[in-house]
């Protein structure tokens, strides 16, 4: 229940995360339209990653002790990405099943829970010592992968235990603000951290929040230091783009961001509530549009979570899915991205470079003053 908790809790927080992306990442981008958006889904399959089994492993081994699933993921040629919050015999097991019936199996790095689960600006530490411990696990477990994927995201907990006191919440934003070398600090330990897991011959995913590309295109760091995320690439990189949390700009998000991605994540198909409303999951037909959508921009879709899309009957129905077959993203979905983007891409930009306006707004009051001196003494 605990851990549940926790992940509505991360989940809330995720909505005004992509809400942020959107409204960044949109603004200017794209003229206004009158019309819907139709579009065409790529006619071949694209890869398709799933990942799983966040919670307890007993449900990890039910997932898996069922044909259909191994079954579906075979025919579908899917990838798997399984967390690394434990390094137990039981998720061993796991992962030595999906090898056995070669299906690829991604290492998703992740920290126990008690230590915050996330990678973060502030636990790389921590973060090296789990690539350590991972890599023993594997040769001790005789475990194969296909990657290892650095999963990098806010501190939310810290965030959530801070809402409550206004103050402090400001303080401390205000103190990550102006600490540009912290967020330096943590992107040479993570950089040095993807050279050590390639020289152990993996490649290196990295699961990025929607703000990622309107950061580097404002060359920004101000939501990596505000959030404690840090901007990192590596050899795959997956946007997070789970439009249940932002049903009112729907898969708007997903054309705005999609341009820009190596591969994009969608989702979520197993958060609270009820399917097609609120923040709940998505129902079949956001997810199936979801899909399109992203697969007209990349052959890399991720989808968050294989555990929502066995619930929801998906499974079956992605076996004969038509790849052919087009979407239709409402102009309105379109027009408020585009609308939330123009304040926020300004604000982001006046934020950023909030001490040069300053200064300049310093020297020009100074020359004014001194000119209105000079010619009061002359006359």
């Amino acid at each position: 229940m605990e851990s549940q908790a926790k992940a509505l809790t991360r989940k809330r927080w995720f909505s005004l995360l992509c809400l942020l992306g959107v409204a960044l990442a949109t603004a200017c981008r794209r003229p206004q339209t009158s019309a819907d958006i139709h579009v065409h889904g790529p006619t071949v399959a694209p890869q398709l990653e799933f990942a799983c089994c966040e919670y307890s492993i007993d449900e990890t081994q039910k997932l898996f002790s069922d044909p259909s699933v191994i079954e579906a993921l075979k025919q579908l040629h899917a990838t798997v990405a399984i967390p690394t919050n434990d390094l137990s015999p039981q998720r061993a097991d796991a992962v030595r099943l999906l090898n056995h019936h070669g299906i690829p199996v991604i290492a998703w790095i992740v920290l126990p829970r008690e230590q915050g689960y996330y990678l973060t600006a502030d636990n790389f530490p921590a973060a090296a010592t789990r690539i350590a411990d991972f890599n023993k696990w594997t040769r001790d477990n005789d475990l194969q992968w296909r990657a290892v994927g650095l999963d990098i995201e806010p501190n939310v907990a810290e965030l959530s235990q801070l809402r409550g006191h206004r103050w402090r919440l400001a303080a401390t934003l205000l103190r990550r603000s102006l600490n540009g070398a912290r967020i330096r600090r943590a992107q040479k330990a993570y950089y040095s951290l993807v050279d050590q897991i390639r020289a152990l011959g993996y490649p290196v995913q990295i699961y990025q929040m929607p703000y990622i590309p309107a950061e580097r295109s404002a060359h920004s760091t101000l939501p990596d230091r505000l959030l404690g995320t840090v901007d990192v690439r590596g050899d795959e990189d997956y946007l997070m783009l789970y439009t249940n949390n932002v049903r009112a700009v729907g898969a708007g998000m997903i054309w705005s961001l999609g341009p820009q991605a190596w591969g994009i994540g969608i989702g979520d198909t197993d958060a609270n509530g009820t399917p097609g409303t609120g923040t709940g999951p998505l129902d079949w037909n956001e997810f199936s549009r979801d899909l399109i959508v992203a697969s007209h921009f990349t052959p890399h879709v991720g989808i968050y979570n294989l555990e929502g899309c066995v619930r929801q009957g998906f499974l079956p129905r992605l076996l004969t899915f038509d790849w052919s077959q087009t979407a239709t993203i409402p102009a309105a979905s379109v027009e408020r991205a585009r609308r939330l983007g123009i304040a926020s891409r300004s604000t982001l930009w006046i934020l950023s470079n909030l001490i040069y306006l300053l200064l300049a707004a310093i020297i020009t009051v100074g020359w004014w003053w001194r000119h209105r001196r000079v010619r009061s003494l002359r006359s």
